[in-house]
């Protein structure tokens, strides 16, 4: 029986295209994220849940952001895949599905572009959206595990459609693979999303949103600007250990320390708690998910 491991909804995502409650799936303990591309440039109707993925993310050009969409839980699954009868496991497959709204095909873009139709161009993506997926992929890792990892080959599209480029998994390597992926290497599949995103600066970006930085000049010990975030399990109420002490002397030098009584202390308890929820109620960054607990993006912002 499946385990269901870490929280289940992603931060700031909207739950108003809620698809769980009528399209149940099955639980899973999460070790794969596929990306898509949706091929469009709104949030799609998924033909009212029935081919929906478990997030969607929606640029918003102005504001240069991305807007999340949740549709089911992390841990379980939905329903953008292809499954064919009596092959692998696909969407079942301890795998969360996230649709990118853009598109991956440059005739797509060429008419778009011509017609004045803002979108993104997936291969071609804007800074600040790969660094914002980049972010929720390091979500994944931190909270679900998933690999900071996957295929070297992510043709361009129309040659990614099918199988001809060689990129689309066997039976056998998908149900071993771990990591994040494209809807082009899943078998049994024939889409050729995302195609050529730019997979190399997705990972840098996810890993630095773990441990920013590091100085790589020759002969000197590398020191990270930022110190590794070191999970949420050091966290939880009565955990005790110098990550909590440190946490605690750093929401101390920012002022954030109102409600400690004496200090900081190595114990994690309310004081800490209601500390952290004021430091992100400072940052807009994290004002929607003031819920008082570091996750990765609290800790770089409270140590940058």
């Amino acid at each position: 029986m499946s385990t269901r491991t870490g929280p289940q909804r992603y931060p700031g995502a909207s739950r108003a295209n809620w698809y769980q409650d009528d399209f149940g799936g099955d639980p899973m303990e999460v070790n794969v994220v596929v990306l898509h591309t949706t091929e469009g440039r709104t949030l799609p109707t998924y033909s009212g849940g029935a081919l929906a993925p478990n997030l969607t993310a929606v640029p918003d050009l102005a504001a240069r952001r991305l807007r999340w969409y949740q549709h089911f839980d992390i841990e379980t699954s939905s329903r953008a895949l292809a499954n064919l009868r009596g092959g692998v496991e696909t969407n079942t497959l301890n795998v969360c599905q996230v649709e990118l709204v853009g598109t991956c095909d440059p005739t797509i873009h060429a008419k778009w572009k011509s017609a004045g139709k803002s979108h993104i161009y997936w291969p071609d993506a804007p800074d600040w959206a790969l660094r914002q997926v980049a972010r929720f992929l390091s979500w994944m890792h931190e909270e679900h595990g998933v690999p900071l990892s996957g295929p070297s080959a992510w043709p361009a599209y129309p040659s990614s459609y099918g199988s001809k480029q060689g990129q689309r998994m066997s039976g056998r390597k998908w149900e071993s693979f771990k990591g994040v992926c494209g809807h082009m290497h899943v078998p049994e599949n024939s889409h050729g999303d995302p195609g050529a995103i730019d997979f190399s600066r997705l990972l840098k970006y996810a890993k630095a949103d773990l441990d920013v930085g590091d100085d790589d000049t020759p002969g000197k010990p590398s020191e990270p600007r930022v110190p590794a975030y070191p999970g949420r399990k050091h966290f939880r109420a009565g955990a005790t250990n110098d990550h909590v002490l440190r946490l605690g002397r750093q929401l101390v030098a920012r002022g954030f320390g109102d409600h400690y009584r004496v200090g900081p202390s190595r114990t994690w308890g309310e004081a800490d708690r209601l500390n952290v929820r004021d430091f992100q109620k400072s940052r807009p960054e994290l004002h929607g998910d003031a819920d008082g607990y570091p996750g990765p993006l609290t800790w770089r912002l409270l140590f940058s």
